[in-house]
């Protein structure tokens, strides 16, 4: 039948005059009969199924382009209307306008899920900086070398009225806490809002921080005091049950296999990374491999792998069960409560949640005897999890780890499922034979997620593993077959106390591991840094890639214009030539070397940070070098720009009069009320309180091309529209009493 179809598609002719012609290559009309054939043929095979998916995920990142909260009814009369006359083409057999209206109802429904979650999720966050005394219940500790940061709900705070108290907080404190999750604490605290993207389109904590809800982050300033138990929901303690079960566990392995290894080896069996040193994290990184140390996909599937295999594998020692029962849908079943239980003890974070979503739709899948890994299955999983989260679509977990589902999927069809992508274990049965085969899947699939997944790891973290194929080849078959299986063995020992043995044995899979990911983050060029680039390169590749994995039949290769155009403006991304922090503290420019300079760069260590790393520049951000020309004394910085321009950075008042006529350029966090005359460009303080981090390129003419992390127009629940405040007086002003927003942030 296929092969008739083909037959067919290759003998497309048009009708003149009652006789049919063949039409050539060159003709446009064969072309246009060429693609209706492959999207016939699509039909077909069911495939428009993915595309509802990426429709619904269009919708959510729409209403997070939103610069207001839209009105909740509008969406949703939308997707009703665009139902109902998706009914009514399906009755009149319009298959076109049926299509069309479903891929809009799709989209609307996206929309609405997105805009009825941010209403769900509403909580009171506070506008500007806080300190007093704080009461509140514990649901979650993460212990960190020399540090605790800490989940509370808070139950009061001395000053703040009911309405405007934070839900929950992030607070760090220095030292090893003496209490545990779910105990009721009093200490005096010192918070601020979530943190905004400290550069224009970078991470948004404060959006993260919404759906969380999480109202403030802040510094411990006292020692901690447990007080009388305090009430909370249900799913609180719950969740402080499972933290304490987890931090006992983690404590339990860091110090039995000790070191660097332990908190590796830890966080692969809890999901907690706070004690692993950040040179470990880094070389995880440089080896592409620290998505290892993520309870994720990989886990999941292999702990639920490890669950069905080991009942399966028990139940056909009987050979009258093993052949009158469905022992295979019996283990499926096992694996899916077992992968319930895993992902509750793991924490439940976002990216692990939807690990298990997609775990169990295959699971299911094998459950009711239909294929467990294809595209429908991937599209199920994806909708369920943007139903759940919506705001998971704009995270680098959720990008990734869909591109690399999608693009393996799409390559595993494309064999027709023949071996594994195509390959076979051929030859002579044997240890040997069977590693090869494991090392070729290694590689094949590495292969497939790197080219799929880099797209977005250089948008998110403007970082490629430039040997990452080497280090996923070396280590991903030790952690299949002896780490994680020997984890899962002390985590079931441990129980009964007979752990000990069991973290030895993952102990030294973990070092050797690690021994593979020092020494390729050793090799020379093993990070290759890559300029930032416009959201709009994103989702040409992104389009691109979807095109290629979603369609089956030659159709798919017009994806490939698609992500060479992104690719080609992603290269081609101009670099600004002064960057302003959201504070008005700290600034960067491009100096006459043609890399940045940065003045008073202690202000702001972390979105240095950012910044360096968004021009590719690997340099730490406490580099003493990075000042360049500049000079700064207490009262202010001065620099000049590659073209000549000298930038003032004014951090006293009283600089003004003296610096405003001598510059070209002026920072300062201060609100000047248009008295600094002189200089072309002012950054003062009502700027930053309208748009934010900012950035600027100058062209040759001096004209200044403003790019910004927020617009005076945008007003949506995490980001409110600023309002006027005291002059001199911006909300959450940089304090030496502020934690580092390093400590913050969840790692990604």
């Amino acid at each position: 039948m296929a092969r008739a179809r083909s037959i067919a598609i290759a003998g497309v002719g048009t009708r003149v005059g009652g006789a049919w012609a063949t039409t050539t290559p060159r003709d446009p009309a064969w072309l246009l009969a060429r693609l209706s054939a492959w999207f016939a043929e699509e039909v077909e095979q069911r495939r428009l199924f993915p595309w509802a998916a990426v429709a619904f995920g269009a919708g959510i990142v729409l209403y997070f382009a939103a610069e207001r909260e839209p009105w909740l009814p509008a969406p949703l009369a939308a997707t009703a209307l665009c139902a109902g006359v998706a009914v009514l083409a399906l009755r009149r057999e319009r298959l076109a306008a049926y299509r069309a209206a479903m891929a809009f109802a799709f989209l609307f429904a996206g929309f609405s899920v997105a805009t009825l979650r941010t209403a769900w999720v509403a909580a009171p966050v506070i506008d500007r900086s806080w300190s007093g005394k704080a009461t509140g219940f514990v649901e979650t500790i993460e212990l960190r070398d020399g540090s605790a940061r800490l989940l509370m709900r808070l139950a009061s705070a001395n000053g703040l009225a009911e309405a405007a108290r934070p839900e929950r907080v992030r607070i760090i404190m220095r030292g090893r806490p003496d209490f545990v999750s779910g105990a009721s604490i009093s200490l005096s605290v010192r918070l601020v809002p979530p943190p905004r993207a400290s550069e224009p389109g970078g991470y948004d904590f404060a959006r993260d921080a919404w759906f969380q809800r999480i109202g403030a982050v802040g510094n411990g300033l006292s020692r901690p005091v447990v007080v009388a138990a305090l009430e909370a929901p249900l799913t609180a303690k719950l969740n402080a049950w499972i933290d304490r079960g987890r931090n006992a566990l983690t404590e339990r392995i860091a110090t039995a296999i000790g070191g660097a290894n332990g908190a590796v080896a830890a966080a692969l069996v809890t999901g907690k990374r706070g004690l692993i040193p950040e040179s470990t994290n880094e070389a995880l990184r440089a080896a592409g491999i620290y998505h290892v140390v993520s309870i994720s996909g990989l886990h999941m599937v292999l702990a639920a792998g490890l669950m069905l295999w080991s009942l399966r594998a028990l139940l056909a020692l009987s050979p009258t069960v093993a052949l009158t029962r469905p022992i295979k849908q019996w283990a499926a079943g096992f694996a899916m409560v077992g992968a319930i239980a895993y992902d509750l003890f793991s924490g439940s974070e976002v990216a692990t949640e939807r690990a298990l979503v997609m775990v169990l739709i295959m699971l299911g899948a094998v459950l009711f005897g239909r294929p467990a890994f294809s595209m429908r299955n991937l599209a199920i999983a994806a909708l369920v999890v943007m139903l759940r989260e919506p705001a998971t679509v704009l995270g680098p977990s959720f990008q990734m780890s869909f591109a690399a589902v999608a693009a393996m999927i799409a390559a595993f069809e494309k064999r027709g499922g023949a071996g594994f992508f195509g390959m076979k274990r051929d030859g002579p049965p044997g240890l040997l034979n069977r590693f090869g085969f494991i090392v070729s899947v290694a590689v094949v699939t590495t292969l497939i997620a790197s080219l799929a997944t880099d797209p977005y790891a250089v948008f998110h973290f403007h970082r490629i593993s430039s040997y990452g194929l080497i280090g996923n080849v070396l280590t991903i078959p030790l952690v299949e077959f002896i780490v994680m299986p020997f984890g899962a063995a002390g985590l079931v020992a441990s129980a009964f106390g007979l752990d000990g043995p069991f973290w030895w044995v993952m102990g030294l899979g973990v070092g050797f591991m690690m021994f593979v990911a020092e020494w390729v983050a050793s090799l020379a060029g093993s990070t290759r840094m890559v300029p930032a680039f416009g959201v709009g390169a994103l989702l040409l590749m992104t389009l691109g890639l979807l095109w290629i994995t979603l369609w089956q039949t030659p159709l798919r290769w017009c994806g490939v214009p698609f992500a060479i155009a992104g690719v080609a403006l992603a290269l081609t991304s101009a670099r600004p030539d002064l960057m302003v922090d959201r504070q008005g503290g700290t600034l960067a420019y491009r100096a006459a070397d043609g890399q940045l300079a940065v003045l008073n760069a202690r202000g702001n260590f972390f979105g240095v940070s950012q910044w360096l790393t968004a021009d590719a520049d690997a340099r730490p951000a406490r580099d003493p070098a990075l000042q360049g020309n500049g000079l700064c004394d207490v009262g202010g910085c001065t620099g000049t720009l590659r073209d000549g321009r000298v930038v003032v950075l004014i951090l006293d008042p009283r600089n003004v009069a003296e610096d405003c006529p001598r510059a070209d350029i002026v920072v300062t966090r201060f609100w000047l009320n248009g008295t600094c005359k002189g200089p072309r460009l002012v950054v003062d303080g009502e700027h930053l309180l309208k748009y934010g981090a900012s950035e600027f390129r100058f062209a040759v003419d001096g004209a200044a091309v403003m790019r910004s992390a927020r617009s005076p127009q945008f007003d949506r629940p995490w980001s409110p529209a600023p309002r006027i405040l005291a002059q001199n007086d911006p909300p959450a002003a940089a304090s030496s009493q502020s934690p580092p927003q390093e400590e913050i942030y969840e790692p990604q």
